[in-house]
């Protein structure tokens, strides 16, 4: 569907069907209870900083963005009021605050990418299943864990960031809408044109 068509949003969650426990937590987060700011932050630090990592492709960079993060999150806790699950309501703030960095590098000419020896280093290579591989064929796969890694560096920063929620991330398509402040039909727009982009740079794999 193309992008610029009018198409309906994704639906808003309401407070009452967030669950209680999550609810409680934000509210004592809000209240500044630091016991309960220390909770968040241990149970959503390592898919903030995930997520910042697949965007940026740099390990201290995504360490620096998760703390901009969660300060983030606390100055803006009170707002929230379910009209998603708070870990979508994170990500949206991961993915923009990832946006703006990735614009601030831009403004001063900064390469936006990091060596691909370096991205597989920080970042790992992809989860391989079943049983450990032989040397040949971990080498065959740090290689395609490479490619992989080197086209989703290339795409534009929205098709990126819809493909990593979606395939990394395994968000719902209502998710990733709300996440990146999008409708949903769109969400499906960026995904299709970010598989076939990826399609094209791994058509020899």
């Amino acid at each position: 569907m193309a992008e610029g068509l009018s198409v309906k949003p994704a639906r808003a969650i309401t407070w009452s069907e967030v669950a209680s426990r999550e609810a409680a937590l934000v509210q004592r987060c809000a209240a500044g209870d630091d016991d309960a700011c220390g909770e968040l932050v241990s149970e959503h630090q390592r898919m903030v900083h995930q997520l910042a990592l697949h965007l940026l492709g740099d390990y201290n960079e995504a360490l620096d963005l998760s703390q901009e993060v969660f300060l983030r999150v606390f100055r803006t806790i009170h707002r929230f009021r379910g009209q998603s699950a708070l870990r979508t309501w994170i990500y949206r703030i991961v993915v923009n605050q990832a946006r703006n960095r990735m614009r601030w590098w831009r403004r001063r000419y900064r390469a936006q990418q990091v060596s691909l020896d370096e991205h597989i280093r920080n970042h790992g290579d992809l989860p391989a299943p079943g049983n450990p591989a032989a040397p040949d064929r971990l080498f065959g796969q740090k290689q395609l864990a490479a490619r992989i890694w080197k086209a989703l560096d290339g795409l534009p920063f929205d098709q990126k960031s819809a493909i990593v929620l979606r395939e990394i991330d395994g968000l719902s398509y209502d998710e990733i809408a709300f996440s990146l402040g999008i409708a949903v039909g769109t969400v499906k727009s960026r995904l299709a044109r970010a598989r076939e982009a990826l399609r094209a740079q791994l058509r020899d794999v």
